[in-house]
């Protein structure tokens, strides 16, 4: 069956309706774009038709837009020469819109054209909105709930169908900016405010204003301004003055915002500013090679696989046990404190019922009031209603009895890393919950099979750890204790999917996957502090990798005595084997001159009284002598990645993890792992196993056996293997 449906209508207006089979929302694909050419052919063709609606089947939506499982495998499947068949197959949709766009008229008069009309139902994303963006006129439905815009930006790559050059064309460079260069969106009033979009009617006129502006129209409503005769940039070409600071200004905030990491961004820029000097035809031709350009690049590919298609699998179940449907009706969350405070939020704003449990009446109400600041915050933003507010709030129950908790199916224990707080806590808790009951503990360092000695059911015993903070971070790891059943994580699973975050699943070992990763990152720079290398180059280092934060900010963020807490519980758990004395001189020291970090307003960076950073403390030279020999900048940045990635190798040789697609989606989503890279195995696959090994023995002849790589690493080396190439299964299912 087809994905797009004809019909005409008595007064000759031709119905073009998008249905794609079997999904939610409509997405497009190669027989999409074709059957989309043929049925306006025969609108064109046909006397009879005076002018097109295209529009949605789907209640409540337009497109979502590309299957990104397509975009992904374009590359490998454009032949020999990939770059000249990714161009010829952009192209070949750019000459479909621009037949919807000139829709029949003479290349000369521009007259004699029909009238073509896109009618949104509602949300209209990507190619999505790029198809209505060569329509004449973009007709919306007054649906607040949709989302107009182009986000493709935000995994990878950039409006490729033309979307760039009309939106430029439409707005100019400078208001299309937030749109391109940010994958803003907005609902359908917002838009036609912006200028994406001509009108909003109510969603029972769609149709009817669609059928009377195509019946109504003249030659020159059909005629785009860029085609028209005369016709100049809104806010000025490269060439005006205007234009030229236009495109000064955006040059330098693209590189301020990407480091130069992200190719997208860089290409995009390229296409306008290029495509602005030229006349359209032109224009969207150097679009389709900048394009092309970026789909050839290895950064895209990893990005769309791994910020899309394995994080699209991974919250649908990818890995979920065979069981029946454990949704959650209700949940007892026990300890008030930021961590509980938050997933009592989360739960309730997915419409659970939750038991909010502390040892003292007060710090349950305050827990409670954490969800209302997040409510009041929303309501401020427009995003929350009062009846929202209040049904949020009245599924919360806080108090100090246990019996409260009675009916409730899972438990979410968030109580202080003790484990005999948390031992005393099951016990109370088992003694009121139902048998079938699920209990999970929220712990970022402490093993779940030791955890679970405590409870009855260890094989309903699991750990969900959630990130601070909780209603902003989106990935939750479930951890699998040695007696863990299918159950306990088929209940985790749904679980985290009703609140609408990404979860991951691994085996029990000391940090578990996000922890083990996060702490040799920060450790690494740390250490160089002891050597005497630059702060700021540490730091720079980090952040011209992608990361968001550089290791001695990131442990200001998370607390300097709690860096302290994990080294000295480590310490005590590998005995002479610890490899972190170093680091424990820096970290000790200043956690005793109680420089603890941001909640202190003062760690490795100095605060003004209002908490804000005022860049890395002076002292730090004092304490800390720079050497007069820095090392090289790669020297630096292969160390902070070593760091992190070996120990990624490491999990997933050692079993921790069992799927790479977890490994890459988690350290993204987890703590901001260079998204460009798609992640740590998918960067391993770009720069190739025998380069590693092969940075890996520098670094370790230099700095010592922690950078050693892993038999795995040297075995994909050997073979000229790679991950996503090795396992099979999961390359597959990517």
């Amino acid at each position: 069956m087809t994905d797009f449906t004809y019909s005409v209508d008595a007064d000759g207006v031709a119905t073009i309706t998008w249905d794609t089979q079997g999904k939610s929302m409509n997405v497009m694909n190669q027989q999409g774009f074709l059957d989309l050419e043929a049925h306006i052919d025969a609108a064109l063709a046909d006397n009879k038709v005076k002018g097109v609606i295209i529009t949605s089947g789907k209640e409540g939506s337009f497109a979502g837009g590309m299957d990104l499982n397509i975009i992904a495998k374009m590359k490998e499947s454009a032949g020999d020469d990939p770059a000249r068949g990714l161009f010829e197959g952009v192209m070949g949709m750019h000459a479909i819109l621009r037949k919807i766009e000139r829709a029949g008229m003479d290349p000369k008069t521009l007259k004699g054209g029909k009238p073509i009309v896109a009618a949104l139902p509602g949300t209209a994303l990507g190619i999505g909105f790029e198809i209505p963006l060569s329509c004449h006129r973009i007709i919306a439905a007054d649906n607040p709930k949709a989302k107009i815009g182009l986000p493709e930006i935000m995994v990878g790559i950039f409006p490729g169908a033309g979307g760039t050059t009309r939106l430029v064309r439409k707005m100019g460079a400078m208001a299309a900016a937030p749109f391109l260069l940010e994958g803003k969106l907005s609902d359908p009033k917002k838009a036609k405010a912006a200028g994406l979009i001509d009108e909003v009617v109510a969603p029972d006129e769609l149709l009817s204003r669609a059928r009377e502006w195509v019946l109504a129209a003249k030659d020159t409503d059909i005629v785009k301004p860029w085609d028209a005769k005369g016709y100049k940039m809104p806010g000025g070409a490269p060439y005006h003055p205007a234009g030229f600071m236009t495109f000064v200004g955006a040059s330098a905030m693209v590189h301020g915002k990407t480091q130069g990491v992200y190719p997208a961004a860089k290409a995009l820029l390229g296409a306008v500013y290029e495509g602005a000097l030229v006349p359209f035809d032109a224009a969207i031709r150097i679009e389709a090679r900048w394009f092309t350009h970026v789909l050839m690049n290895p950064s895209s590919s990893a990005m769309i696989r791994s910020l899309f298609i394995n994080k699209e699998a991974l919250e649908k179940g990818a890995n979920r046990p065979d069981v029946a449907d454990q949704k959650v009706a209700k949940v007892g969350v026990l300890g008030a404190g930021m961590m509980g405070a938050g997933i009592a939020y989360v739960s309730a704003n997915a419409g659970i019922e939750v038991v909010l449990i502390d040892a003292k009446q007060e710090a349950a109400d305050k827990g409670k009031a954490y969800s209302e600041g997040i409510l009041d915050k929303g309501m401020k933003r427009g995003k929350v209603t009062a009846e929202k507010k209040a049904e949020v709030l009245g599924r919360i129950n806080a108090t100090t009895d246990y019996a409260a908790l009675q009916g409730c199916d899972l438990i979410v224990e968030a109580v202080f890393e003790d484990m005999k707080v948390k031992a005393e806590v099951t016990a109370k808790t088992e003694a009121v919950i139902p048998s079938d009951a699920i209990f999970a503990t929220n712990t970022s360092t402490l093993p779940i099979s030791d955890l679970a000695k405590a409870s009855k059911r260890p094989e309903q015993f699991i750990g969900i750890h959630f990130f601070s903070p909780v209603d902003k971070m989106m990935l939750v790891e479930i951890i699998k204790g040695k007696e863990t059943g299918d159950v306990a994580v088929a209940k985790a699973l749904d679980f985290v999917r009703q609140i609408r975050k990404t979860p991951i699943v691994v085996n029990d070992a000391r940090f578990f996957y996000a922890n083990r990763c996060i702490i040799p990152y920060i450790n690494e720079g740390i250490r160089m502090v002891s050597e005497g290398v630059e702060p700021a180059l540490i730091e720079n280092a980090a952040k011209l990798l992608g990361f968001p934060l550089g290791p001695l900010q990131l442990v200001d963020e998370t607390s300097i005595d709690l860096g302290v807490k994990i080294a000295k519980a480590t310490k005590a758990a590998m005995g002479d084997a610890y490899p972190d004395s170093a680091v424990d001189e820096v970290l000790f020291a200043m956690a005793d001159k109680g420089r603890l970090g941001r909640k202190s307003s003062a760690g490795f960076y100095a605060y003004d009284e209002k908490g804000g950073r005022t860049g890395l403390w002076d002292g730090l030279s004092a304490e800390y002598p720079v050497a007069d020999a820095q090392p090289d900048l790669h020297e630096v940045q292969h160390r902070l990645m070593m760091a992190q990635v070996l120990e990624a190798v490491r999990a997933l040789q050692e079993g921790v993890l069992e799927d790479i697609r977890e490994g890459d989606v988690g350290a993204i989503l987890g703590w901001g792992f260079a998204p460009w890279s798609g992640g740590p195995f998918s960067w391993l696959d770009i720069i190739g196993a025998e380069r590693a090994v092969a940075i890996c023995d520098g670094l370790e002849a230099g700095h010592g056996p922690r950078f050693a790589a892993p038999k795995l690493l040297r075995d994909l080396a050997a073979q000229g293997d790679t991950f996503y190439g090795r396992f099979t299964q999961t390359a597959k299912a990517a």
